[in-house]
């Protein structure tokens, strides 16, 4: 009876470590790890050339690799769809980068008017589209230190409003089914919609930043 009583034991164990849900300090670590992953690649993309070490970003967890892979590549697509809108954000949105607390606002700005009709894998892929286009015109205008208030504001935004909508999909792990092998045109592609809603956000988002400050 004591053999079965451990085994019982063991086994609830073990399954409590596999039904445990991600907590929310998991959950904005892992965003914040993703961030400076597709930061840091759209620094490279861009000919700027840093480096984890030289931006001071630490290593994101190896497990997150597929997922960042997967969120890199998301972000490709939807970047390609219509480059434009995820270049010179700085500029469309009328802020200098040299104020860190103007680049806070406007991220969380950007961030809120990208969720403020719902949810969707596709407007969390934008958000870091933005997250990585915001940080190319820091480091390119000399403040590559605002780079971590960008990821920090990410972190922040996620805390607030994202982390039950990840809980309820168990956690980053899902956006790998976002992944389609076969090529769809930008008409009929699930990104579309994201373009569709963001295109004319950006150049009027320096208004609200504004009343804001």
């Amino acid at each position: 009876m004591e053999v079965l009583r451990r085994s019982s034991v063991f086994a609830a164990e073990v399954l409590d470590v596999f039904d445990r849900s991600l907590t929310e300090k998991e959950l904005v670590s892992q965003s914040r790890a993703l961030c400076k992953d597709y930061i840091l690649s759209r620094l490279n993309q861009n000919g700027l050339g840093w480096s984890k070490t030289e931006l001071n970003l630490s290593a994101s967890n190896a497990a997150l690799a597929e997922v960042s892979l997967v969120l890199l590549c998301l972000g490709d697509e939807l970047e390609c769809i219509q480059p434009s809108l995820y270049r010179n954000v700085a500029r469309q949105l009328n802020i200098s980068v040299a104020m860190e607390n103007m680049v806070s606002d406007a991220f969380i700005g950007v961030a809120t008017e990208i969720f403020s009709t719902g949810i969707t894998w596709g407007k969390v892929v934008s958000m870091y589209a933005v997250a990585g286009a915001l940080a190319v015109d820091c480091v390119r205008q000399g403040h590559p230190t605002t780079v971590h208030i960008i990821v920090d504001s990410l972190g922040q935004f996620v805390r607030k409003f994202l982390v039950p909508w990840l809980k309820r999909r168990g956690g980053w792990a899902e956006i790998t089914k976002c992944v389609v092998k076969k090529e769809l045109s930008p008409d009929h592609h699930w990104l579309s919609s994201i373009v569709v809603s963001l295109k004319y956000l950006l150049t009027t988002m320096y208004v609200y930043i504004m009343k804001e400050l």
